[in-house]
């Protein structure tokens, strides 16, 4: 009897076994495989590379992108230290174990995030940079878009399974080429066996792949119930890059395992007799919402402040309401200009000493080329003739910045006016000069801002050359 009932236990042991199996295969996360010659953005292999599916902590490559770009935009420094929110250090590991109300330097986070995939690591960079994790997620998603990843919505920062929050193989490797031609200065994190997180040291995630296939550099692992086991890896020999993307992995092991089948099979494949083509670097998506100011163009174009336009006194008749303008023709930015520059040849310079405050005729119209759908434009219906109250010179700010030398004074204002309207804090309070010289017997115009202190000068350079405007500092008597 008792044999009888040790048959019937094992027998049933077996079968419940058998359906957990059953179970455990029908719910596998599907698989979907990339590869491509980092070189030349060319694809060597695909399987399902356009199915949307979970990336677990893939997405943190997403969260460091962006935490890149905010950093060469001057947003955020390495250095700053962050605040650590009670959301951040309540996700659940892997973590660094950071403590609410704790104060950690940027650059920790970062690695944290990089190397030990840290989630709150990665929360604390998106609130760091975007006030919170919800407007960092949707500065995510914006910046995939531009980057080409048509096919990627994320709705956090660490990669934990969510409602939308989805991405492609395909997409995930043109991110991780992505990482390494635009961030090269930062890309050696991805390749670390191991780091200083600010509070401990910890291991790479990756680490076993780096160790056993050669020329292996990176670059992030992921994974979630959801999600199974996912890598993004790039391997570099002789003059030969590949990247390969899996999604959907049963293990780690048999994950880096396919992985290196996948590498393998890019080397035998990139054709080397192809050019390098680097990938066109995109216009970073900001933070910054959209602003109401008020802008009265004048045709006092030698040298013109940029003020904060005040109230005059209250005029006879009632002002009537501004106008939202969205956008301009480019035609009438080339118009407004030239009426300028006309009036200025045509019209005595006004005299200011002991009389009242210049009269400015103004144009209510605001040059498309200067005005971006996400920054609309609020532009006052002036009165015929309005009062601008120029802001008093400081003492001590004789710096400037040159964002260059042109054949003609209606180009080097049309700079000017691109750069002051930009919204850019450093130049508030700047005064746009235009300085004509002679170099090499050609007649040149100068277009400048002056009356910076020597930390704004360099701040506003690093900022409009991030939006790809040629500027440089200039000194006091340059």
């Amino acid at each position: 009897m008792l044999r009888q009932l040790n048959h019937w236990l094992t027998a049933m042991v077996v079968f419940l076994l058998m359906n957990l199996y059953a179970v455990s295969i029908s719910y596998a996360a599907p698989y979907a495989a990339m590869v491509m010659d980092a070189r030349t953005g060319q694809v060597v292999h695909s399987r399902n590379a356009d199915t949307r599916l979970h990336p677990a902590s893939l997405t943190k490559m997403m969260t460091l992108y962006v935490v890149f770009q905010a950093i060469e935009r001057g947003e955020i420094s390495l250095n700053k230290r962050v605040r650590i929110s009670k959301h951040a250090a309540s996700e659940p590991p892997s973590k660094l174990g950071l403590k609410a109300g704790q104060r950690i330097e940027l650059k920790y986070l970062i690695r944290g995030a990089a190397v030990k995939s840290a989630n709150d690591a990665a929360t604390a960079l998106g609130e760091a940079v975007s006030g919170s994790e919800a407007a960092f997620a949707r500065r995510m998603t914006a910046t995939a878009k531009r980057l080409g990843m048509k096919s990627s919505t994320f709705k956090n920062a660490h990669g934990l399974t969510q409602s939308g929050h989805l991405s492609t193989a395909r997409d995930m490797t043109l991110l991780g080429r992505r990482l390494f031609y635009d961030y090269p200065q930062y890309y050696n994190l991805f390749s670390r066996r191991s780091t200083d997180a600010g509070v401990r040291q910890v291991a790479n995630t990756n680490r076993k792949l780096l160790a056993n296939y050669r020329g292996a550099d990176g670059i992030k692992t992921g994974f979630t119930n959801a999600a199974g086991f996912n890598l993004v890896a790039s391997a570099e020999r002789g003059n030969k890059r590949v990247i390969a993307t899996v999604f959907g992995g049963k293990t780690s092991a048999s994950r880096n395992a396919r992985v290196a089948q996948l590498l393998d099979m890019g080397f035998g494949r990139v054709n080397t007799r192809l050019a390098e083509r680097k990938p066109a670097r995109i216009a970073p998506v900001t933070n910054e919402k959209p602003k109401i100011i008020k802008v009265v163009v004048s045709g006092a174009v030698r040298t013109s402040p940029i003020p904060k336009m005040r109230v005059a006194r209250k005029p006879a008749t009632p002002e009537p309401k501004p106008l939202l303008v969205a956008a301009v023709d480019q035609s009438e930015v080339e118009a407004v200009l030239k009426q300028a520059l006309a009036e200025q040849a045509s019209e005595p310079t006004p005299t200011i000493a002991k009389s009242p405050k210049p009269v400015l005729r103004s144009a209510n119209v605001i040059p498309a080329a200067l005005v971006t759908t996400s920054q609309p434009v609020q532009v006052a219906q002036a009165p015929s003739e309005p009062r601008v109250v120029s802001r008093k010179s400081t003492s001590g700010h004789a710096w400037s910045v040159q964002l260059g030398a042109f054949g003609s004074k209606f180009e080097a204002e049309k700079t000017l006016l691109t750069a002051a309207l930009s919204n850019l804090g450093p130049l508030e309070g700047a005064s746009r000069r235009i300085a004509p010289a002679t170099v090499n017997g050609a007649r040149l115009y100068r277009a400048r801002f002056v009356g910076l202190s020597q930390a704004d000068a360099n701040k506003a350079c690093s900022r409009l050359r991030a939006r790809s405007q040629t500027c440089v500092t200039v000194s006091p008597g340059s």
